[in-house]
């Protein structure tokens, strides 16, 4: 009995074998008569993933930038800094026409007069005996008076007020460059990052591109074999031209994300440039210490409205002792010609000279100088209250940043474990489709959630890294 139902068994496995056989077969046969015929899918992409980051040109350049670099480059090139510090070397030299006025001034002067009508009083040329008394002479109708003048001020309230604003003009000048620099390295860093961030999708893709060109060759020879009927092969076809699509995007959209770094760095737009990066170095620079507190004299904006504050104290002071006299030191020498003979008027000369103090005071102005102190006293409170306002700015831009880092470092450290599990999944269901277990859709689905988390996981990185820029930049700790 057990021999007889182990041969009964035998021969229904072996029907069973044959049945399925001919199945597959007939199934074969009709999928192969149908009128919608596919052509094999030879121009599959199988490209494989580029180095990260390589930027994907044509003709390699043999030039790579990292960040550090492309900063020192604009450092030099950008020219915007290059304006701000030209506007340096303008206040310094303002400076020193606004504080020429210290230094003694001499001028020449003449005029030459020759008289239609002559007058009829005498010129006087003072003592020419070397006694007491002055001696006339008879007009001449023929003059020259060529005089030398020298002036020394002694005190003065416009050149005091100038020399004490010198320093706090360069100082302004200084502080803008310094803002500029500091807008250049966030700027050329995040614009770096977008790079980076591109190119790393286009290998994302890249991979994609290679797993779904894979699959549909898979999907087509089981078509072809009648194990499967026309549709895996088309979602699998569509599939392949989505992230094909997407990698034809994402490399064009590489092309004005350059040009926007080449603008921040100052680099020529005809040349070309890689951009490269320790990625080791850039996973363990991605942390930050979110303890310290916000420092608002570490920000380059609050240094500035100190300096403005600075300013319109000295210009307050300016006019409250505007009451001071205006004292100055002066000589002056002459040379009188006069003849009557225009040929001979320079036979002789009748020189003079002198020697004083100018002195100006102001008495009565209207109350103008009362009026401006007013004036002055009333933008130091406008200041005031732009330090107030600048203040809660800088703590809300501070707050704002360290969440946004918190966020993004936690969706970072999510993405990353939640790529890991995608590849898990799409490895398990993949063999589990091509052992006949799970349908096509299944792939799909799985192909989908991974290229969803690499890609999720390359933007939380980049976006970490942007928010470490904007909490730097936040907290007044960015280096140039």
């Amino acid at each position: 009995m057990k021999i007889m139902f182990f041969s009964i068994n035998r021969t229904f496995l072996h029907f069973s074998t044959v049945a399925a056989f001919c199945l597959l077969s007939v199934n074969a046969v009709a999928q192969n008569n149908k009128k919608h015929l596919f052509p094999v899918p030879d121009q599959i992409p199988d490209t494989g993933k580029v180095g990260f980051p390589v930027m994907p040109v044509t003709q390699d350049t043999g030039q790579y930038l990292t960040l550090r670099q492309c900063i020192d480059y604009a450092m030099v090139h950008q020219p915007a800094l290059n304006k701000s510090l030209i506007n340096v070397d303008i206040a310094h030299t303002t400076n020193s026409i606004n504080l020429a006025a210290w230094l003694p001034q001499v001028n020449a002067t003449g005029n030459v007069v020759h008289y239609i009508q002559q007058p009829n009083n005498s010129i006087s040329t003072g003592n020419t005996t070397g006694t007491t008394g002055t001696t006339n002479r008879s007009s001449y109708s023929n003059t020259f008076i060529p005089e030398l003048s020298v002036s020394q001020a002694i005190v003065s309230p416009n050149l005091l007020y100038a020399a004490k604003s010198a320093p706090l003009l360069v100082k302004q000048a200084k502080q803008l460059t310094d803002s500029t620099k500091i807008y250049l390295v966030t700027s050329v860093s995040k614009a770096f990052y977008n790079v980076l961030l591109t190119l790393e999708q286009i290998n994302v893709l890249k991979e994609d591109t290679t797993r779904l060109g894979k699959n549909l060759r898979d999907a087509y020879h089981q078509y072809k074999g009648g194990i499967v009927d026309e549709t895996d092969y088309l979602q699998a076809t569509i599939t392949l031209n989505n992230s094909d699509t997407q990698l034809k995007q994402a490399k064009e959209n590489l092309v004005p994300q350059y040009a926007a770094l080449k603008q921040l760095m100052g680099y020529e737009a005809e040349k070309q440039f890689n951009v490269s990066v320790d990625t080791l170095q850039m996973m363990n620079d991605i942390r930050i210490d979110t303890g310290k507190q916000l420092q608002y004299q570490n920000r380059i904006e609050y240094q500035q409205i100190e300096t403005r504050k600075d300013l319109q104290k000295q210009l307050t002071n300016y006019y409250r002792y505007a009451f001071l006299p205006t004292i100055s030191g002066f000589f002056n020498y002459n040379l009188q010609f006069a003849n009557n003979n225009f040929s001979n008027l320079l036979s002789n000369s009748y020189p003079s000279s002198t020697v004083g103090l100018s002195l100006s005071i102001p008495i009565f102005t209207g109350f103008a100088r009362t009026h401006n102190v007013h004036k002055a006293r009333l933008q130091e409170q406008l200041i005031h209250w732009d330090e107030t306002d600048l203040k809660l700015q800088l703590y809300k831009e501070y707050t704002t940043s360290l969440a946004g880092y918190k966020s993004n470092l936690y969706s970072f450290e999510v993405q990353q474990k939640n790529v890991g599990m995608a590849r898990r999944v799409y490895f398990v269901v993949n063999l589990q489709y091509k052992q006949g277990i799970v349908a096509y859709l299944n792939v799909i689905t799985a192909e989908s959630n991974l290229i969803t988390a690499e890609i999720n996981y390359t933007n939380s990185l980049f976006q970490l890294l942007s928010s470490k820029i904007d909490l730097q930049k936040a907290m007044g700790d960015i280096t140039y």
